[in-house]
């Protein structure tokens, strides 16, 4: 099975780190394929456009729109 890439975008990136390790931890606790990066959220547009699933941390979701036109994402 091909792996689905979840990638998670912020701005400070202190919690998204945590929620990237968990998520992790959780993934492979279960066997779950799955590729899970952070990135700042200036990398959105680029990094987004490889991603299955992109997650925005609150201090960024006003941006949501411009990420999603800059990405070519499903919303």
């Amino acid at each position: 099975m091909e792996k689905k890439h979840i990638y998670l975008f912020c701005s400070a990136g202190m919690s998204t780190s945590l929620l990237v390790s968990k998520m992790r931890a959780q993934a492979e606790k279960y066997e779950v394929p799955v590729i899970i990066e952070a990135f700042p959220e200036t990398l959105a547009g680029e990094k987004g456009q490889n991603a299955d699933v992109v997650l925005l941390g609150p201090q960024i979701a006003y941006m949501l729109p411009e990420i999603g036109d800059a990405a070519n994402l499903l919303i």
